[in-house]
């Protein structure tokens, strides 16, 4: 749990909720937030002439407000009513920070891939914010509700990632589903897992003090994974040769893809825990990156 604090979640929630109605408040707030701020850099993007970024931003606030219609509903079949904002207590955290809504207007770098890159990271903080409540939750009712509302921002994580690969192969002239490099060598997720463990060994021998210590452990729940990802996902063997932050990249693409195609359900349950495990370390791994 430190490390979603740490490296996802800007700083701790402000306590713990204290009923069903807090909790669908509180969700409600956020999901409406993450609406209004889309559809503000979609109107922006409009009057820059900015059309590809544009749609990008109002696709994203058409998701959202679907998800705060979903709260609503849900709210609806438990309570009886709709979400009440007079139970939001304490601040929830941002789904799109200032500076990245700046960066959006302002920079003349910007893409659609940049945009829905950003848009993952939101969705990842709000995953790590729910996991968060739930873990430190003594009420059964809302450490349920808040795993759920975890895994539906897991979901989210995994339609953003493959909205991001395909705008990225747009953006390089390539097609995702074109089969190339099909007949290359390929390896598993199980050695992908041991050759990150190898860079996460070579990563820690540079590192001093709880850094260094966050990084033996991490380096020991990879090898742990290695275990529990052989057969899962099939990578070209290049992929091998990447630095520390493309393979974990890589293997959360890799887990959250495996549970939304698979039709059995104890798999599925298992690859969406494996991709928690992978989004929470490849968020350390950004963390450092970032230091």
């Amino acid at each position: 749990m430190p490390l979603l604090r740490t490296s996802l979640l800007r700083s701790e929630p402000a306590g713990v909720l204290k009923s069903l109605d807090e909790l669908f408040a509180l969700a409600h707030a956020m999901e409406q937030e993450a609406a209004n701020r889309y559809d503000d850099l979609a109107k922006e993007m409009h009057r820059q002439g900015k059309d590809a970024l544009a749609d990008v931003f109002t696709r994203l606030a058409i998701a959202e407000r679907e998800h705060v219609d979903s709260v609503t509903r849900w709210s609806q079949s438990r309570s009886g009513k709709n979400p009440d904002p007079a139970l939001v207590r304490w601040e929830a955290p941002e789904t799109l920070d200032a500076d990245s809504a700046t960066e959006v207007k302002s920079s003349r770098l910007m893409t659609p891939y940049r945009a829905l890159a950003m848009a993952v990271r939101n969705e990842e903080r709000a995953f790590a914010f729910w996991s968060y409540l739930a873990a430190y939750s003594d009420d059964p009712d809302i450490k349920k509700a808040s795993e759920a509302m975890a895994r539906e921002e897991l979901g989210h994580v995994a339609t953003l990632r493959k909205e991001r690969r395909r705008a990225y192969h747009r953006e390089h002239g390539r097609d995702p589903a074109d089969g190339q490099g099909a007949t290359t060598s390929q390896i598993d997720a199980r050695q992908l897992e041991l050759r990150l463990a190898d860079r996460l060994a070579d990563l820690e021998q540079h590192l001093t003090g709880p850094a260094a210590v966050r990084t033996r452990e991490i380096r020991h729940e990879t090898a742990g994974m290695a275990e529990d990802a052989a057969d899962v996902g099939r990578f070209p063997a290049s992929v091998e040769k990447k630095d520390s932050l493309e393979i974990a990249e890589a293997l959360v693409d890799s887990y959250l893809d495996g549970a939304e195609h698979s039709d059995d359900a104890a798999r599925t349950e298992a690859l969406q825990r494996m991709a928690e495990r992978a989004i929470t370390r490849l968020a350390w791994l950004r963390s450092l990156s970032t230091d």
